[in-house]
């Protein structure tokens, strides 16, 4: 919901993780920052997270849970909130997408999406 009350932005950039990474293993390790920031009218609280995870080979993986990295941090309007975390796919190409449950000042629950993002080994994407 985009209403000028409640209104979140959610921003993401990746990257490849090598180091953690086991190509023989079909292991690939990606990072993610995520910035939020509260455009709406009234402060929020996120509560809850909800990932869908996704591989080339269209395995998904889906993560639900209180808060993130430990934290359901409170932004006044105007204010961003940014964090960082990672995850492990399959395959050198995958996506991400999902939404934040947040609570408003005034005791109303909306979802603030996560728009779809991509998770790629440098040089696999053209």
């Amino acid at each position: 919901m985009n209403s000028p009350e409640y209104h979140v932005e959610v921003t993401v950039k990746t990257g490849y993780l090598r180091e953690q990474s086991l190509p023989d293993r079909q292991r690939y390790a990606f990072s993610y920052h995520v910035s939020i920031r509260n455009l709406g009218k009234l402060a929020v609280q996120l509560r809850t997270r909800h990932w869908i995870i996704t591989d080339s080979d269209g395995r998904e993986e889906e993560v639900r849970g209180p808060g993130v990295v430990g934290e359901q941090p409170t932004l006044e309007p105007g204010a961003i909130f940014e964090y960082s975390s990672g995850a492990v796919i399959r395959t050198q190409v995958g996506t991400m997408q999902g939404s934040y449950q947040m609570i408003a000042s005034d005791g109303h629950l909306f979802d603030a999406p996560i728009p779809q993002f991509t998770l790629s080994v440098p040089r696999v994407l053209h």
